[in-house]
């Protein structure tokens, strides 16, 4: 036991009134690219993107809705319940109280949430999956709230927006997160049915399971700078094929020049380029339905 360190030194404090300073532990974010430290508050208000490096750090659910909906304004749609931990399932913990932790840490029911408002004057249902949620993972919960907001996107014939981040299918609902993959895709269908527009924007990282299904059926993909896009991981792929993978392999440039995404748009832009394509798209499709010449 030291004496001075566990006895003396909190006796002077307490006589001084000296109180140790609690310092948020995000006050301060390491740039992974630079390692520069940058001050949270600052990089908020950058939108979450390091101003030396350009990196696009992981943005919150409401932090998007904030930056695309004007005035930060929007009717934030209530997805329906699901059955909660329908296996029963357990590993290290019970999936039930993993499903109560992230709850009570993101303050949300799961990995997606949605609104609807105006993005430059123009109504728009948005949604977005959070990997600050069980890593953004899809199961029943997530995959009712996409289908739930494409619906709703059809009901007040507006375009729908998804930001796409996730580790792929939840592991913990078994083949009832995988069923998520078919019943998505036949919400997409109904939203090619009315002739409304699917943006789709994948950011850093979107993978597994989710790639696979409504990630990849968009009218449009855009992707943010250097994200990671795939199905499998690279080791995986690399020890299947028995050989090295190219640079840059799964980076949202690389998709690019190979023709799985169309336009790689910095986050600062996201909002007018989406803006911008839904009202090409939505007249694109009353030219094809009146044929009638629209200007663009």
């Amino acid at each position: 036991m030291n004496w001075i360190k566990n006895f003396v030194r909190p006796r002077i404090r307490n006589l001084l009134g000296v109180t140790k300073r609690e310092v948020p532990e995000n006050m301060w974010i390491k740039d992974p690219e630079s390692g520069q430290m940058v001050f949270y508050k600052d990089l908020e208000a950058n939108q979450f993107v390091f101003p030396g490096s350009d990196h696009h750090h992981r943005m919150p659910a409401d932090m998007r809705f904030s930056m695309m909906f004007d005035g930060g304004l929007f009717e934030k749609l209530v997805a329906p319940v699901a059955a909660t931990d329908p296996l029963k399932f357990r590993d290290e913990k019970r999936y039930a109280d993993r499903l109560k932790d992230a709850k009570a840490k993101s303050g949300v029911g799961d990995s997606v949430q949605a609104g609807f408002g105006q993005v430059n004057a123009q109504d728009m249902v948005i949604a977005v999956q959070d990997m600050g949620f069980i890593g953004g993972s899809l199961g029943m919960a997530a995959g009712d709230a996409i289908i739930a907001a494409m619906r709703h996107a059809v009901l007040k014939n507006c375009p729908f927006v998804m930001f796409v981040a996730s580790g792929g299918a939840r592991m913990q609902e078994g083949i009832l997160s995988l069923m998520q993959l078919p019943r998505t895709t036949i919400a997409v269908q109904e939203l090619r049915e009315a002739k409304l527009p699917y943006i789709v924007v994948l950011t850093n990282p979107t993978t597994g399971g989710v790639t696979a299904s409504y990630a990849m059926l968009g009218d449009v993909h855009l992707a943010e700078p250097n994200a990671q896009i795939g199905f499998a991981g690279q080791r995986v792929i690399e020890q299947t094929i028995r050989e090295k993978l190219p640079p840059g392999f799964q980076r949202s440039e690389y998709l690019k020049d190979h023709g799985m995404v169309d336009q790689v748009v910095h986050r600062h832009d996201l909002k007018a380029t989406i803006s911008r394509i839904a009202r090409m798209l939505a007249k694109s499709e009353a030219r094809q339905m009146t044929g009638a010449l629209v200007p663009v």
